[in-house]
C-alpha cells in the first residue's frame, strides 16, 4: 500500500548526474547547506529520501550558532579581540578543573 503524496517536486539530472534538491523537499526535510541526505530504494522501485541525522546534531546549538554568525555579520563593530586580562580571568575560573571533552555528559543523582 503506497502512502499518500503530500508534496510532489521534480528536478533534472545534469551531464554529471548531479541535481538540485527542490525547495519544497529542502523545506520539508529541514535541509541546510552541507546537510547529508540518504536514499532508501524500496523493492517496488520507489525511492525515499531522508535527512541524515548526525549523533552530533544539536538543533538548539545549531540555531544559536546560526544566530551568532548572523549577528556578527550584521554588527561587526561590536566584535572585540580577546584581551590578555580576559584570558587570565577565564583561567582563574577554571584553574584546577579537569575537563575531558570526550566524556559523555550524564545527569547527576541527587
Amino acid at each position: 500500500m503506497l502512502a499518500q503524496v503530500a508534496i510532489e517536486a521534480e528536478s533534472t539530472l545534469t551531464d554529471r548526474f548531479q541535481t538540485t534538491v527542490p525547495s519544497p523537499v529542502r523545506q520539508a526535510l529541514h535541509l541546510s547547506k552541507k546537510d547529508k541526505i540518504k536514499y532508501l530504494i524500496q523493492t517496488d522501485g520507489s525511492v525515499l529520501i531522508k535527512r541524515v541525522e548526525s549523533e552530533d546534531d544539536d538543533p538548539v546549538l545549531d540555531q544559536f550558532l546560526t544566530f551568532l554568525a548572523a549577528d556578527m555579520k550584521k554588527h561587526p563593530e561590536k566584535l572585540q579581540p580577546l584581551t590578555k586580562k580576559m584570558r587570565e580571568s577565564v583561567s582563574t575560573l577554571i584553574d584546577g578543573v579537569d575537563v575531558d571533552l570526550n566524556s559523555v555528559l550524564s545527569a547527576e543523582d541527587d
